[in-house]
């Protein structure tokens, strides 16, 4: 066959399979050849360029360049946006975008460490599932915030996942903050706090939300109230995960609010296999970035417009 007949051949195969859905073994017995042939042949189309296959992901998948930018950018195994919508509508979309992910990666067996916080508290609503998964443990990473929003607390976020999913629990029975730090150590030692956060540290995936500056963080302002400014004044807190507040390379600060709280280390998610952050919002693109930064989270859900944040501010 000449190189002018094979490149005919080659268009007539590729016009039969890509337009007109005839099968392989169609396309052989009209040909005269074998099957294994068109195949080797069509696969010769695409690499002469005489087919080329374009995924139209911009239409059904609008950020995957997005998301692919700044995965590229920061390191990080994958990162999921949602359109920006803003306020409390953003935080049920995020948490619906997060509850999705998990689904995808959780597995019957794990121990899955859940911090707190409104988006966390629409994750878990968002969660639903007809699959059981009786051997998962779902763990708090954090204690509990007092008397305001107990619906976002860990230990009743915890629960209402192990329910959408059939699944066990811990809870967390302690404040996330004490009067000192000679205190923390006490309560840590107790063996029901300790016993909660020993499994924590053995947990194959935490799904964690990403707070702002003290001045944006509710627990803080409920705790503290209009004090925390002294507290936290001359600092260079950029944003809180698992209520540890965070430099700008991702590492806790030195504070009396760190050496108060009751919570998982931030140093220690580095150790778990997957941390997934969720969060989005422009008081937040420093925290974000500094927990990119620092390492602590290989998954990020957000939104458009912090994503597209991220890269403008990327050093």
């Amino acid at each position: 066959m000449t190189f002018i007949e094979d490149q005919r051949s080659l268009v007539k195969m590729a016009h039969m399979y890509y337009e007109e859905g005839a099968t392989q073994s169609e396309i052989a017995k009209e040909m005269g050849v074998s099957r294994s042939l068109i195949s080797k042949y069509l696969a010769k189309a695409k690499e002469q360029g005489i087919v080329e296959i374009i995924i139209h992901d911009d239409i059904i998948h609008p950020f995957r360049q997005l998301e692919m930018q700044v995965e590229r950018s920061y390191g990080i195994r994958e990162v999921i946006c949602i359109p920006s919508f803003g306020g409390e509508s953003s935080k049920s979309r995020l948490g619906a975008a997060a509850a999705k992910y998990l689904l995808r990666v959780m597995q019957d067996g794990q121990t899955i460490g859940i911090s707190s916080g409104t988006t966390l508290y629409e994750f878990a609503k968002a969660l639903t599932t007809s699959q059981e998964y009786p051997s998962v443990v779902f763990v708090p990473l954090v204690g509990g915030m007092g008397n305001e929003r107990v619906d976002i607390h860990a230990n009743h976020i915890v629960a209402t996942l192990a329910r959408q999913c059939r699944a066990q629990y811990k809870l967390l029975h302690t404040p996330v903050m004490v009067d000192s730090k000679e205190a923390k150590e006490v309560f840590k030692q107790q063996s029901s706090i300790k016993s909660v956060f020993d499994l924590a540290e053995k947990a194959d995936i935490a799904v964690v939300g990403i707070g702002g500056k003290p001045q944006h963080s509710t627990m803080v302002k409920s705790y503290l109230g209009e004090e925390y400014q002294n507290l936290f004044a001359g600092q260079q807190d950029v944003g809180d995960i698992c209520y540890n507040f965070i430099n700008e390379d991702g590492s806790a600060s030195k504070n009396a609010w760190n050496d108060r709280i009751i919570a998982f280390e931030v140093e220690k998610l580095k150790d778990l296999p997957l941390v997934i952050g969720v969060a989005s919002g422009k008081e937040k693109i420093k925290a974000i970035k500094a927990a990119l930064k620092g390492r602590l989270i290989e998954v990020l859900i957000t939104d458009e417009e912090t994503a597209q944040a991220l890269l403008e501010e990327k050093d």
